[in-house]
């Protein structure tokens, strides 16, 4: 019975907290008598998200800020357009390989969480709670306010033509992006999803008006698309090194990030051990196949220096291409985000949500909201510290501190599948990769993390690894020993009270 862990007993207490336990016992049955017709019998997330919910899913939170903000910022770093080609195409042949691997763990452990559960699972609870800390205190808030900042730019670049919008704007208009999307995710599942949908369908639109452009231009056969695609001078001024091509990566995979999402939430997927496999493959293809082709149109508009120096690439191309119309890219652009936006904050909700179910996080974290079971907690939560990311930020140094953090954790999630492989051959599969697969990504991981701290050393990195680590500073008292204050126990009665707001049950 929810009244149950909602009313714990006290004995020999305080006044206050008698009054407190008292209120409890006196408003509780209220609101249950207020929700009795309309209350399931158990608080569970429902399985709302079938094959095409979940291509939707993983292109929708893929195709966003990346493909509009990005290009400027990998080609700065490879330095030739053929470079960044191939960048582009080996970023997606990285987030497929990464993300197939992915499906077979979703297989095994049908759990949501991603790295975190896998991790837990696999590895136990020490280092399953640093993933805990790192994705619901980093990762996830720093996309989600990536992605909010890249909304931002394009919706206000129309009012500032000849100069960048004010940063206090910028993050103004990512602040009220993030607020509605945590609304949207707070009050129905079923919205959310098809919310989704619907700005892929937007986001599609966009990026195939994008590609018929460049087709037209073509035709043409301007000096730009000479001089950019010619084989002889694709590749002239080529920078290689550990770190420049690190940070290429870091650029080029955030715009592919997402392509795990899908096993945040597999406890809401419908047959997953058929729709995750399938939903990753023809999500992934359709996503790199567009990615290279905008990208091939940005270059027949724009010359490499054009495209390096300019704050928002689509308006930049819309403005040579269409002209008075050039303001159409802009707000496409920021649907576009908004639909990514939507994406990562309906997958990190269910990480704090799940690893506060596994112990390590509050409690109040792991509920559910009575009626319209969505994690309303994980995600106040998550918006809260996305909001906190937002005030010191700028796009380029969050995407890099992001993919740093990500990719470290990935690394240990591929070394748990390839145990798994090695040491736990009978666990049943119902979907299976070649053990090649998660030794590539590992490669490409290890490599991510350590290419930029190797040739390049900043001391930014150090931070975010310290703060990682520091997480023992918490474990040990909180977690191992489980020293739990009281007044914690007050506070997340009060706020089921006040959310209305009980421990949900696992989908499997």
């Amino acid at each position: 019975m929810i009244c149950d862990s909602l009313c714990p007993h006290y004995l020999n207490t305080s006044l206050p907290e008698c009054l407190l336990s008292f209120v409890a016992w006196i408003l509780f049955p209220l609101l249950s008598v207020a929700m009795a017709d309309k209350r399931p019998e158990g608080v569970r997330m429902k399985r709302e998200i079938g094959l095409v919910g979940g291509i939707t899913f993983i292109s929708g939170s893929m195709i966003g800020s990346g493909i509009f903000m990005s290009p400027q910022f990998l080609l700065a770093y490879v330095g030739s357009p053929g470079a960044s080609l191939l960048i582009w195409a080996l970023s997606g042949v990285v987030a497929m390989f990464a993300a197939l691997s992915y499906a077979e763990l979703g297989t095994i452990i049908p759990e949501s969480g991603g790295e975190f559960i896998y991790i837990l699972r696999i590895f136990g609870s020490f280092p399953a709670f640093f993933a805990a800390v790192t994705f619901t205190l980093v990762v996830k808030p720093f996309g989600a306010s990536a992605m909010a900042m890249s909304i931002a730019e394009y919706a206000t670049a129309p009012l500032y033509i000849d100069c960048p919008p004010p940063q206090q704007v910028v993050k103004c208009v990512a602040a009220v992006a993030i607020l509605v999307v945590s609304i949207v995710n707070c009050l129905n599942v079923r919205v959310a999803v098809r919310i989704q949908v619907v700005f892929l369908v937007a986001k599609v639109v966009t990026l195939t008006l994008i590609v018929i452009g460049g087709v037209v231009e073509l035709t043409h056969s301007s000096a730009v698309i000479v001089e950019n695609l010619n084989v002889e001078n694709a590749f002239k001024g080529t920078q290689v090194s550990l770190s420049t091509l690190g940070m290429a990566f870091y650029q080029g995979l955030w715009s592919y990030s997402g392509w795990n999402n899908l096993n945040y939430v597999i406890e809401e997927l419908k047959r997953p051990e058929v729709n995750l496999p399938r939903a990753v493959v023809i999500a992934i293809s359709l996503v790199t196949g567009l990615y290279l082709l905008v990208n091939v149109s940005y270059l027949t508009v724009m010359t490499p220096k054009e495209l390096m120096s300019s704050n928002a690439v689509a308006v930049t191309w819309g403005n040579k291409v269409l002209g008075s119309w050039g303001w159409i890219m802009s707000v496409a652009a920021a649907l576009s985000a908004f639909g990514s936006l939507n994406g990562t904050f309906f997958s990190g909700g269910r990480v704090c949500f799940v690893a506060a179910r596994e112990g390590h996080m509050p409690d109040i974290l792991s509920m559910a909201h009575v009626r319209r079971l969505t994690p309303s907690p994980a995600l106040i939560f998550t918006t809260i510290i996305s909001l906190v990311v937002l005030i010191p930020g700028d796009f380029q140094s969050i995407v890099n501190y992001f993919s740093f953090t990500a990719w470290f954790f990935y690394a240990i999630t591929m070394c748990g599948l390839l145990y798994l492989k090695i040491k736990k051959p009978e666990l049943p599969r119902p979907y299976k990769v070649p053990i090649i697969l998660p030794i590539l990504v590992l490669v490409a991981a290890v490599f991510l993390v350590l290419a930029p701290i190797i040739d390049n050393p900043q001391i930014e990195y150090l931070y975010v690894s310290l703060f990682i680590f520091s997480g023992i500073l918490v474990y040990i008292p909180f977690i191992h020993y489980k020293l739990c204050p009281g007044l914690l126990t007050k506070l997340t009665l009060f706020l089921q009270l006040f959310l209305e707001v009980a421990p949900a049950d696992k989908n499997l």
